[in-house]
């Protein structure tokens, strides 16, 4: 979208409070959204109507004077709700009784601003000014009449200068200033704050809603203990007779925990702290939505990142630290980025499967892995590093069992094959450093390590050098979590021989004619290849669960979330609950046909929930679409032992992956594979 065609309307007051509120370094809302939030929300959904002639207010009630619909689908619920009541009431009561459904009203909010150009939105459920208003506000391009995207500019002028305000500026100062988030947006000094308290005095409406507000702060806070069910808890012998946890489907057992005890549980494994879960399409939705404003990271991923010497790397990041740093990475993840190297992706590749032997049978988690690693390294960090894979992995999965996933003693780290494989680490940060000089980057394609080097250089303390060891170490950990990933896939297709050749018959037809370019993986072409790689991220998702740490004490579907205490969000659970995919252990890749459509719902979480979503989720599911695809056109693989190929036991830590026992045979060799 251009400049010039950015298309100047009025906004609401509602649309103008979202704009006022966000907080373009983080990404969100300058606040912990929570009750003042809604309460304000609610405040200029009333305001909006009042301005619009459907409302009117004096020191007792709020009535309505019109109740003919706006045409907004914001505001006419509520206009209705109102009109709808037989008895007239305060603003402060309808801001206390409409404060629940705030929450629908910012969504809806956003999602208009976004389909207007005014906002962009970001993976992991961010929002930003889109480019062409930011331009705009950069460079004061500001339009007649427009009284859109420019409002804290507006709401400057009034707050900083002489001029009577317009009425609109009057309700969104008193309700920005019922947030007390004046002084992060401006910097106040005496006479603006005095200037802020007159102005709040001007408008009556304005006023009322604002007391409203202020009245019913404390609420929630009081209900938080009344309102609490108690967290049921799991029977040991229950969770033991689980068959899922016998084959290591995890993720079945918690769809299987949560639609017997409910969307939040616990257990109390002996002599330990009890873990609680969150399980559910509910918990789901809260997570998406509000858990940024209640769970943190830090917490649980401190331990694990000193082990690299680090302190505030990307996944240990919360706010807006971690917005910044995801949004200036998301190009090194991005399908673009790997779209921009195929020749290299297939080269790869082909080195790689020219190591196979027909005949030969091969570890189906090691095989995947090496030869997702034999591309990625490359394609992010710029060196191989093939022969040190074995003690990088061996090392990092060490470290998240011991620190994340919290399965084994710290003692277990520190053992001298720990400590050689620990060693390993200096050889690859000086394989990496050797071979990004100036000089030999030149005419090379950028990659991650480019990236992580041009923030150091201009923001170290942001990114210290103490951080880039394990930053670095991001393509080895790519290579765990999507050479798992391809060992289920592989999995699926060998143990499926009707799948195998419609996928094997697309992937013939891209290959014809030489190797297809990224613009030929369209959905037409590989429509079986596509449905079948969701299908298996929904029956295979390699992680469980996430982990955080409650910063805000909430409540979750009624159940409280004490401060401080540490929760485990399974948000792959309902992948295999029934009511969000019929028969939920039936392979079908039909589920996701445009009739069918299973997915369009949180209850599809393979990459994650919220603000630490997956960065690189299209680069991954390109990335598979072409190695299924080039592996099919190659070769014929069968499981092995036969056994597995019917059932499948899984080794669920620290990522879902086949059992050790479970090996792909290599029967066939279609074709040569190029030089």
């Amino acid at each position: 979208m251009t400049v010039e065609s950015l298309k100047v309307e009025s906004l609401s007051l509602v649309d103008e409070l979202i704009l006022m509120l966000l907080d373009e370094k983080g990404g969100y809302f300058h606040q912990v959204p929570g009750w003042q939030l809604n309460c304000a929300v609610v405040g200029g959904v009333l305001a909006e109507l009042s301005f619009q002639s459907r409302l009117d207010s004096d020191l007792t009630s709020l009535y309505v004077v019109d109740r003919a619909e706006t045409g907004d689908p914001v505001l006419d619920p509520i206009l209705k709700e109102i009109a709808d009541e037989p008895v007239q009431h305060t603003a402060r009561y309808w801001v206390e009784r409409l404060a629940p459904r705030a929450e629908s009203i910012v969504d809806l909010t956003l999602d208009r601003l976004v389909e207007r150009g005014i906002l962009q939105h970001h993976e992991g459920e961010f929002w930003t000014l889109a480019p062409p208003v930011m331009h705009r506000q950069q460079y004061g391009m500001f339009e007649e009449g427009a009284t859109d995207q420019f409002i804290k500019a507006r709401i400057g002028n009034v707050v900083f200068a002489d001029e009577v305000p317009e009425p609109r500026d009057v309700v969104i100062v008193c309700l920005v200033n019922t947030c007390d988030v004046f002084r992060l947006i401006f910097e106040l000094d005496e006479a603006a704050e005095e200037r802020i308290k007159f102005i709040c005095q001007l408008d009556l409406i304005g006023r009322s809603i604002a007391a409203a507000v202020s009245e019913n702060l404390v609420g929630p806070i009081r209900r938080h203990t009344a309102l609490a069910k108690k967290i049921p808890t799991v029977s040991l012998t229950r969770l033991l007779r689980n068959p899922h946890v016998r084959d290591g489907n995890l993720n079945a057992l918690f769809a299987n925990l949560a639609e017997e005890y409910g969307p939040v549980f616990q257990i109390r494994p002996p002599f330990s702290k009890r873990m609680i879960f969150l399980a559910g399409l509910e918990t789901n939705e809260w997570m998406q939505k509000r858990g940024r404003m209640y769970l943190r990271t830090r917490d649980y991923f401190a331990d694990f990142e000193k082990v690299y010497g680090a302190a505030g790397v990307l996944p240990a990041l919360d706010g807006a630290d971690h917005f910044r740093l995801r949004k200036f990475l998301s190009p090194a993840y991005s399908r673009t980025r790997l779209a921009g190297q195929m020749d290299e992706l297939y080269s790869r590749g082909r080195a790689y499967m020219s190591t196979l032997t027909v005949g030969d049978s091969y570890r189906a988690t090691s095989m995947s892995r090496a030869m997702v690693n034999a591309q990625l390294s490359p394609l992010f960090i710029g060196v191989d590093t093939q022969d040190l894979m074995g003690d990088l992995m061996g090392y990092k999965e060490r470290a998240l069992s011991v620190h994340i996933a919290k399965v084994l003693p710290e003692f277990t780290l520190r053992t001298p094959g720990m400590r050689r494989r620990a060693a390993v680490l200096d050889t690859l940060m000086k394989r990496i450093l050797s071979v990004h000089t100036p000089a030999q980057r030149v005419d090379s394609p950028r990659n991650l390590v480019d990236d992580y080097l041009s923030l150091h250089a201009s923001d170290p303390g942001f990114l210290p050098e103490s951080n880039l060891l394990f930053a670095f170490s991001a393509a080895l950990i790519a290579s765990v979590y999507l050479g798992d990933t391809f060992s289920l896939v592989v999995y699926s297709m060998a143990s499926q021989p009707d799948l195998y050749e419609k996928i094997r018959a697309e992937a013939d037809a891209l290959f014809a004619n030489g190797d297809p370019g990224s613009e030929d993986f369209t959905p037409a072409n590989i429509d079986v290849t596509h449905r079948f790689l969701m299908e298996c991220m929904r029956m295979y998702p390699i992680v469980s669960m996430s982990v955080r740490n409650v910063m805000n004490t909430c409540t979750v579907g009624n159940y409280e979330l004490p401060l401080g205490e540490r929760i485990h969000i399974a948000m792959t659970a309902t992948h295999y609950m029934s009511d969000v995919f019929p028969e939920p252990y039936k392979f079908d890749i039909d589920r996701f046909l445009p009739s069918r459509r299973e997915h369009r719902s949180l209850g599809f979480a393979p990459y994650g929930l919220g603000t630490h979503k997956c960065l690189g989720t299209r680069w991954m599911e390109m990335h598979l679409a072409v190695n299924l695809l080039m592996l099919a056109h190659y070769f014929t693989v069968e499981v092995t032992p036969a056994k597995y190929a019917r059932k499948l036991r899984f080794n669920p830590v620290p990522s879902l992956k086949p059992s050790k026992k479970v090996r792909f045979r290599i029967t066939e060799q279609r074709r040569e594979l190029p030089a």
